[in-house]
């Protein structure tokens, strides 16, 4: 792990700061920058989504998929909890919080706008960070490829549809052109990019050239990363400084969420009685979200400044730091499981 893996949480909090300082010193130039828009898609935010997921997609190696036999257990794991109790959960939380508890805090329009970024972060799962979590847990990086080779391939299909279903749910339009314009912008082309690019690095026959490639890149997707929170804090400065408690009131329901599906999924792992460094992997990419995609959806549907963008936003807030811990969890309690 380099500086920036090692000390990730530090950088994001000094990024988030920055983002936050920047936005309120320099609004103009701030709002510049979320005009250069084209299909409700903010250009720049979408160049450094790129350069963060680019790097994480040329890992990506589809040919790992026909391992998924040998340790099925796992990867059923991770698709239940992404796929099947994830997303209905948080869009549950979402709709508990703002319509009932928190219903006399916040008005409805903005009440329904942040129970759709909630919904959009659970639809989308990890794809960037997992194999950040996988190596500072000692996971199975064969097995994770797999992982997220098809957790890719069902989020072609499958995250359009959930997200429209449960956004209709709430009462809220869905443009699905939208939606499926930034599925291919932040899913499809990416790993259509890596896919190529991997493949023409390993027809040389020199797999150090794909490992030069990889070590080469690997700075600049944790510059898209840092680059991406400054820029969406920096749009949201003003709400950050004027509505702190927007801050915190959707921070709560995704603590709840995010440590909730950890721990069905991590007690699950260890009923099924998983190998750990397949287990720890499978619980934590259940977990994590893909908050990139959740973002440019949240802003392509609502607008840079909406509700549904906060929310996002206060995802990625949540994210960094809340995974962290569960590494620490995951490390802390490997004599729960057998070994590989």
């Amino acid at each position: 792990m380099g500086i920036f893996e090692r000390y990730l949480s530090v950088w994001v909090a000094l990024s988030i700061a920055a983002g936050v300082a920047l936005g309120t010193v320099f609004p103009a130039q701030f709002a510049f920058i979320a005009s250069l828009e084209w299909a409700h898609v903010n250009l720049v935010v979408a160049v450094l989504i790129w350069i963060m997921i680019y790097p994480m997609m040329v890992q990506i190696d589809f040919s790992v998929i026909k391992n998924v036999g040998k340790k099925p257990k796992g990867l059923l794991l991770t698709l239940v909890l992404n796929w099947l109790i994830k997303p209905f959960t948080m869009a549950a939380l979402g709709w508990l919080f703002f319509k009932f508890v928190f219903a006399d805090m916040v008005d409805p329009q903005s009440a329904n706008e942040y129970i759709a970024g909630m919904i959009l972060l659970g639809v989308a799962p990890c794809t960037a960070m997992v194999f950040v979590w996988s190596q500072l847990t000692k996971g199975d990086p064969n097995y994770t490829l797999v992982q997220v080779s098809v957790n890719d391939i069902i989020m072609i299909f499958a995250f359009a549809p959930i997200a429209a279903f449960l956004l209709g749910v709430t009462d809220i339009t869905v443009p699905w052109e939208t939606l499926l314009l930034s599925v291919m912008l932040y899913v499809v082309l990416p790993l259509i990019a890596g896919v190529v690019t991997r493949h023409r690095l390993e027809a040389s026959g020199n797999d150090a050239r794909l490992t030069a490639f990889l070590h080469t890149l690997k700075p600049w997707s944790v510059i898209g990363l840092l680059g991406t929170v400054v820029l969406l804090f920096g749009f949201q400065a003003t709400t950050i400084l004027n509505q702190p408690q927007a801050i915190l009131l959707i921070a709560i329901p995704l603590l709840i969420q995010t440590y909730g599906i950890f721990a069905l999924g991590y007690g699950a792992a260890r009923l099924l009685r998983l190998p750990h460094n397949v287990a720890g992997p499978a619980c934590l990419i259940g977990t994590s979200n893909f908050f990139e995609l959740a973002v440019a959806v949240a802003i392509s549907l609502f607008g840079l400044h909406s509700g549904a963008a906060l929310a996002t936003v206060v995802g990625v807030l949540v994210e960094v730091p809340v995974m962290l811990s569960l590494v620490y969890v995951v490390n802390r309690t490997r004599h729960w499981f057998v070994a590989a």
